[in-house]
């Protein structure tokens, strides 16, 4: 068993965690911004300079908790594009070498 599924596995469960972190801060930001301001979308607390009410210190802290998840998540999800697609190509290379070998030794090494 080669190292990539693991990987690609522990990868996945890392990003499936980070996406239910993510929507449960982001409904904890929006349920504070509705108590400042009732009504309020999750459109309009993505333009929070457009409501000056919300300028309330622990929704601004919440609101960056949210942005701290979603920075982790995008690097993660970076970093694993970067891992995984190198682990793909390292396999094609040794998979290359193999096929090489094989032919060598199929041909006599000419």
């Amino acid at each position: 068993m080669t190292g990539a599924p693991d990987t690609r596995q522990l990868f996945e469960r890392i990003l499936s965690l980070l996406e239910a972190m993510e929507e449960n801060q982001r409904q904890k930001v929006l349920s504070l911004a509705r108590r400042l301001l009732p009504g309020l979308t999750p459109e309009d607390i993505r333009n929070p300079h457009d409501f000056p009410d919300l300028d309330d210190p622990d929704w601004h802290f919440e609101d960056g908790q949210l942005t701290g998840i979603q920075s982790v998540r995008f690097a993660l999800r970076a970093l694993s594009g970067e891992v995984l697609s190198h682990g793909d190509q390292g396999a094609s290379r040794a998979d290359e070498h193999q096929e090489d070998a094989e032919e060598a030794e199929q041909t006599g090494g000419r």
